[in-house]
C-alpha cells in the first residue's frame, strides 16, 4: 500500500496569499505564494488520488495576524475545520493563555497533542498521542509541543503549566504504542529541526518526524537513523507531501515532495468563501496607507533583520532613546519595496504590544546579547531555545559564534566608543522577550503601542530606508 502523509507547519495565521521572500543564486526576491484556498486545493486533490492520507498541523497556527490576535485564535477555527488535520501541536498557540488554548481545541474537529505539557498536579494538559487505522496498517502519532513555552515567551502563555523537552518521555510512550500493536509511529513535534535531529539520534523507534519551529524548508528529507525528518518553510507557502511505500507493514520506500503553494494554482471556493468572510472587517486596515519603503523588509536573517529596523527605530524615536531591543522573532511575512499599509504594521508585530523603557549598564546589555546569543547558537540542541539573534539598534556588535558561553561578544559599539560596563543607558524595548523582567532599574511602560510608533515614526520619515546601526557582524 501506499500512505500519504500532508503537511504544514508554522503558518502564523497567514489566511491568504502573500509575499513570500524566495534566492537564486545572486538576490533574493518575493513572490506571491501561500493561503488557505490554495492549500486546500492542493489537499483536495492528493486526498482523490489516495484515500490513505493523513494531514497534520505543525503549529505556530492560531497567531500571527491581525484578524487571529484579535480573536484570540478563534477567527481561523473554520479554516482548520474545513480541512480536518489528523493532528496538531502548538508553541506560539499558548499566547492566549492555557485556558483560552482549551476553548480553542474544544471548538476543533481535531486534537493537539503534547507528552511533554504538563499541567501543576503533574497530570498532562494535552492528550499524548492518537492511534490511526489505514486498512491493515496501524499508525500511532505522538505529540511534541515547543519545549520553550515556559522558558522564553511571556509568563501567561504557560501560566500553570511546566513543559519539558520530551526526550524522556518519549521512549515510554513509543514503547506503549509498540505494546499496542502499531506497526508506524509519527512524531509531531514543535522543537525544531536541530531538536528533532538530536533527538533522534538519542531515541529509536520513530519512523516519521514531522519537524517545526525553525521554519526550515527541507526540499528532501533528511535520515536520522530509520526515522525520516521533513520541515516546510513557514506562513504556509510550501506544503509537504510525503509517499510512503509500505509492504508487511513496514516502509520499504519514499516519495517527497515539497509543494510551493504558488499562482499556478486555483483557489478552493468553499474555503475562500470562508476567509473572506474572515477577513471582511480587516478591509480598512489592510488599505490604509501609511508610508513606503525604500527596500523590501524581512526578519529572514539569523544575524540582523531590515524588518525590525523599522520597528526599532520607530521605538527609539517615539521614546527619545538612543538604544532599542526587540525578540528575534521569525514569522511575519516580507514587506515589499513599496507601500507600507497599516496591515503591514501589525503582520510586523501582531500583539501589537506597548514601547517600554528601562536603564540598563553596560554590563548587563552585554550579558543580556550573551545570553541570547547562547540560546541561539549553543552547541547543545536542546538549549537552543530562541528564533533568531536578538535585534536591537544603536548598537554594533562583533562576534564569534564559535566562542564558548559569554565569549562570544568580541567588542559591542556605542557610537564611535566601546560600550563601558559600568554606564547606565536609557533604552527602549517592546515585550519582555526584548528586555527581560529581572534585570534593569526604572522600568516604565510607555501610553504608545508598537504600531502606533510605527506609524508616527512613517509620518514623520514617509520614505523608509534601512540604515546599518544594528549590525551584528562575524569577525
Amino acid at each position: 500500500m501506499e500512505l500519504n502523509i500532508i503537511y504544514l507547519n508554522d503558518v502564523h495565521g497567514y489566511l491568504e496569499p502573500h509575499n513570500e521572500l524566495f534566492y537564486n543564486n545572486r538576490d533574493e526576491f518575493t513572490e506571491s505564494v501561500g493561503g488557505y484556498s490554495r492549500i486546500s486545493t492542493l489537499i483536495k486533490g492528493i486526498r482523490q488520488k489516495d484515500s490513505t492520507s493523513l494531514l497534520f498541523d505543525g503549529g505556530d497556527t492560531f497567531h500571527g495576524t491581525l484578524p487571529l490576535v484579535s480573536s484570540k485564535g478563534e477567527a481561523i477555527i473554520p479554516v482548520l475545520n474545513e480541512l480536518y488535520f489528523n493532528a496538531m501541536v502548538g508553541h506560539w498557540d499558548f499566547a492566549y493563555g492555557p485556558e483560552q488554548l482549551k476553548n480553542l481545541l474544544s471548538k476543533l474537529n481535531f486534537p493537539m497533542l503534547g507528552i511533554n505539557v504538563y499541567n501543576e498536579d503533574g497530570s498532562l494538559f494535552l492528550q499524548p498521542f492518537i492511534t490511526i487505522q489505514k486498512e491493515n496498517l496501524k499508525i500511532g502519532v505522538i505529540g511534541i509541543c515547543s519545549n520553550i513555552i515556559d522558558k522564553t515567551t511571556p509568563s501567561e502563555f504557560s501560566e500553570g503549566l511546566k513543559i519539558t523537552d520530551g526526550i524522556d518521555e518519549l521512549p515510554g510512550y513509543i514503547k506503549q504504542l509498540k505494546n499496542d500493536q502499531v506497526d508506524i509511529i509519527i512524531l509531531l513535534s514543535h522543537n525544531g529541526f536541530p531538536q528533532d535531529m538530536h533527538l533522534l539520534k538519542k531515541v529509536a523507534g520513530i519512523d516519521i518526524c514531522l519537524s517545526a519551529h525553525t521554519h526550515n524548508r527541507l526540499y528532501e528529507p533528511v535520515l536520522v537513523n530509520k526515522s525520516i525528518v521533513i520541515q516546510c518553510g513557514c506562513h504556509g507557502s510550501f506544503l509537504g507531501h510525503l509517499k510512503l511505500k509500505i509492504e508487511d507493514k513496514l516502509i520499504t520506500g519514499h516519495q517527497y515532495e515539497l509543494l510551493k503553494v504558488g499562482s499556478h494554482i486555483s483557489p478552493d471556493a468553499e474555503m475562500e468563501k470562508i476567509i473572506h468572510t474572515i477577513l471582511q472587517p480587516f478591509e480598512s486596515v489592510k488599505n490604509n496607507l501609511i508610508g513606503s519603503t525604500e527596500v523590501t523588509l524581512h526578519r529572514y536573517n539569523t544575524m540582523n533583520s531590515s524588518m525590525d529596523n523599522l520597528l526599532l527605530n520607530a521605538v527609539k524615536y517615539v521614546s527619545g532613546t538612543e538604544i532599542s531591543f526587540s525578540n528575534g522573532w521569525r514569522y511575519g511575512v516580507p514587506i515589499e519595496k513599496g507601500n507600507i499599509t497599516e496591515e503591514d504594521l501589525f503582520n510586523i508585530i501582531p500583539m501589537n504590544p506597548p514601547v517600554s523603557t528601562v536603564d540598563l549598564t553596560g554590563q548587563e546589555i552585554i550579558d543580556m546579547l550573551e545570553e541570547n546569543l547562547e540560546r541561539t547558537f549553543s552547541s547543545d540542541p536542546m538549549k537552543q531555545m530562541g528564533g533568531y539573534v536578538k535585534r536591537c539598534s544603536g548598537l554594533r556588535i562583533n562576534l564569534r559564534i564559535e566562542n564558548p558561553v559569554g565569549h562570544r561578544i568580541q567588542e559591542i559599539y556605542f557610537g564611535e566608543k566601546q560600550l563601558n560596563p559600568k554606564e547606565i543607558f536609557k533604552v527602549s524595548f517592546v515585550t519582555s522577550q526584548g528586555v527581560p523582567k529581572n534585570i534593569g532599574k526604572n522600568r516604565k511602560v510607555m501610553d504608545i503601542k508598537a504600531v502606533e510608533a510605527m506609524t508616527e515614526f512613517l509620518k514623520a520619515h514617509p520614505k523608509f530606508d534601512v540604515n546599518d546601526d544594528n549590525l551584528f557582524a562575524l569577525v
